[in-house]
């Protein structure tokens, strides 16, 4: 007789009567969540309000813990999610760490959960310690990136992999954003071989568009019929703004009608306004601004100089796009971008080979246009948020001995 798993339970025929037709039926126990993320904001925020909100809220009670601040936590408590802003929690290392800890473990022997699932490095630590403190029966980690790089010191990158390292035994499970960030984490022993799942970093499809308004541009100085090269995301050491103010002076010497423009806001926005003064090219920094997508999808060509990212959320929204896409070559963002197929890649630390990449783009429109076509059916048929859901139900119910949905045909 061959032995039965769970996931060879026999789904259920259709239900007979309606629910409302029936006597009084007992409320069956929830499958209860917690997700634990440091920074509820950006990229590895907005994949972790798709994961939340995605959940079956008739099988899911989710809750969500994370540092305060941020524009996700209304819509997420508005589509039913409990909602925990952790007073204390910083994005850094801090002295009030914890207090943080204390508050995580609290809040995971009151309502003691499921499943605990964190996010980022900081959220990843103290949310693991604590669910392992208490004794919750799953423990999952999702990688959307790392926290350490080759540009950093190399003690701090140390204690950062050390600290990673510490809570791999802690954690039953992990996922990561894409294929080349689950092999990184594998080879930098975050996580034991075979125990990553990808679960695609998924964007909201519907609310890209894919040609923007050009008169848009006017407000930042730029003419509808000049070439716009531009970038989307923080202007903060990660992105290395300052690389992509180095790869527009470099591309405005060989196309001086060239227009770039920096949509967002940070830290470096001064330092980035400096230098861009200093090279003697004009580069837009619009600050935090409504409809970043629309504006994206105004540009010729989008750039990422960054030194290290996960994927991209701001990529991954201008691939959706069909922007001509000219990238760093790191962590997973080769997973999206081929090299001829659905974009152009370049060294990081490198502003002149990214020049040379976004200066073949604006030589070779046509060819640039069909990358942009082709990275937007990678996303569509990829990235959607019911893929990443899927995935992530199908982990949590492997993990508690659940069978998997079935789907009739």
């Amino acid at each position: 007789m061959t032995e039965q798993t769970a996931s060879d339970w026999p789904p259920l025929p259709e239900r007979v009567v309606a629910l409302e037709d029936l006597p009084p039926q007992p409320e069956l126990p929830k499958i209860k969540v917690l997700h634990v993320i440091t920074r509820f904001w950006a990229g590895a925020g907005g994949n972790t309000m798709l994961s939340a909100i995605g959940m079956d809220q008739d099988e899911y009670e989710v809750w969500l813990a994370g540092v305060p601040g941020g524009d996700l936590w209304e819509r997420t408590a508005a589509a039913g999610v409990r909602c925990v802003q952790i007073e204390g929690f910083k994005e850094v290392l801090h002295p009030k760490d914890l207090l943080v800890f204390l508050k995580l473990r609290k809040l995971m022997k009151q309502e003691r959960f499921h499943i605990v699932h964190t996010h980022s490095a900081k959220g990843g630590f103290l949310g693991r310690l604590a669910a392992w403190s208490t004794r919750t029966p799953v423990i999952i980690h999702t990688f959307h990136g790392f926290s350490f790089h080759d540009h950093m010191p190399s003690l701090k990158r140390g204690m950062y992999l050390l600290l990673e390292r510490s809570v791999r035994p802690m954690t039953d499970t992990f996922l990561a954003v894409a294929p080349r960030v689950a092999a990184e984490a594998v080879q930098t022993r975050l996580a034991r071989p075979g125990s990553v799942r990808v679960a695609p970093s998924a964007v909201e499809l519907d609310a890209v568009p894919t040609a923007g308004d050009r008169s848009r541009l006017a407000e930042f100085g730029i003419a509808p019929d000049q070439p716009v090269v531009g970038t989307c995301g923080r202007v903060d050491a990660q992105k290395a703004p300052l690389d992509f103010v180095r790869m527009a002076a470099l591309v405005a010497e060989q196309r001086p009608g060239t227009a770039f423009l920096m949509i967002g806001d940070g830290e470096l926005a001064s330092e980035v306004r400096a230098l861009a003064d200093e090279l003697g090219v004009k580069i837009a920094v619009t600050g935090y601004v409504q409809g970043a997508a629309e504006l994206t999808a105004t540009l010729d060509v989008f750039v990422i100089t960054s030194l290290y990212e996960g994927l991209g959320r701001a990529l991954t929204e201008a691939a959706a796009a069909a922007r001509p896409l000219v990238a760093t070559a790191v962590n997973g963002v080769p997973d999206l971008v081929a090299p001829g197929v659905t974009g152009l890649l370049a060294a990081p630390a490198d502003p002149a080979g990214v020049a040379a990449s976004v200066l073949w783009m604006l030589d070779h429109p046509d060819q640039a246009a069909t990358m942009g076509r082709n990275a937007r059916d990678r996303v569509l048929g990829w990235f959607a948020p019911q893929t990443m859901v899927a995935v992530i139900d199908r982990t949590y119910r492997r993990q508690l001995g659940l069978p998997a949905r079935s789907t009739k045909a």
